[in-house]
């Protein structure tokens, strides 16, 4: 899960398994798989590397689960 803050200034959880889209308009819209949108305060950027270290995450625990 990812940390993601809506415009309000409320932070919540999301799955980044289910992004299929994530656009600036100017604001950060998030496309779900099941079609759910949801409008965000950070940039694409931001969000692209917490989905990046939220996989080497998944990663190493996976990595240490094999040994």
């Amino acid at each position: 899960m990812i940390y993601v803050t809506r415009l309000n200034g409320k932070i919540f959880a999301l799955n980044p398994d289910l992004i299929e889209m994530m656009e600036e308009t100017p604001d950060t819209v998030i496309t779900l798989t099941g079609g759910n949108k949801y409008v965000v305060s950070e940039p694409i950027e931001v969000l692209i590397e917490r989905v990046a270290e939220f996989r080497r995450r998944c990663g190493q625990i996976y990595k240490v689960e094999e040994e």
